[in-house]
């Protein structure tokens, strides 16, 4: 049965954070708020927690999974970008964009895509999931939550709650999210002169990034 934390969204009770944090550490999956709609996310170091994101998703491991970070502090780590690319990520983060970018050897290779040993990376702008990756002191792996064979991500805690609660460790409720996904771009082009690949367009704006 799935532990339910009720969050304020701007001030967050540390006490229930944390022990949302113990779930993660634990290997727990841990339906969480963003800032485009609800994901799932669990230790990126634990093998069988990312088997189980991909499961209740539905997904293969040729499915994109993200690195949710706390800032760009955390990047060189995990992927290769050069100038040009880093200047875009600033200008776009934190924010609802996913980023497509070079893994590095860092990355677990059952966590980069098989074929392009690539990452996907995000710096999420929501309060609560940034006092959480605070918390969890490391990225933390994981993906937009859309039920298998369905099209919409959700964004309603207590639904979450009542479909996945024998699936998932715990779920933060912070009031509702908005229901669109991020904005995917794909960055990796860039370092070879080319430009940038809108993958998918979502909650996140492409003017402000000149794309």
């Amino acid at each position: 049965m799935a532990q339910y934390f009720e969050v304020h969204p701007d001030n967050p009770q540390p006490r229930l954070l944390k022990q949302a944090a113990a779930l993660l550490e634990q290997g727990g999956i841990v339906a969480v708020p963003t800032d485009s709609s609800y994901a799932l996310a669990c230790h990126l170091d634990d093998k069988a927690a990312a088997d189980r994101l991909r499961q209740i998703r539905g997904v293969d491991e040729k499915h994109h999974l993200t690195l949710l970070c706390r800032d760009l502090s955390e990047l060189a780590n995990y992927a290769r970008v050069d100038n040009k690319q880093y200047r875009l990520l600033k200008s776009a983060t934190p924010g609802p964009y996913t980023f497509i970018l070079e893994a590095t050897r860092e990355v677990p290779r059952r966590v980069s895509h098989p074929q392009r040993k690539t990452i996907g990376l995000r710096v999420p702008g929501h309060r609560v999931l940034q006092e959480l990756l605070a918390l969890h002191r490391a990225p933390l792996l994981a993906t937009t939550l859309i039920p298998p064979h369905e099209t919409e991500a959700m964004n309603d805690a207590q639904e979450i709650r009542r479909r996945f609660e024998k699936q998932v460790a715990g779920v933060i409720d912070s009031g509702a999210c908005p229901s669109e996904p991020t904005t995917v771009i794909d960055l990796t082009p860039m370092g070879t002169g080319q430009e940038a690949v809108v993958v998918r367009v979502g909650r996140g704006e492409l003017g402000p990034l000149g794309l």
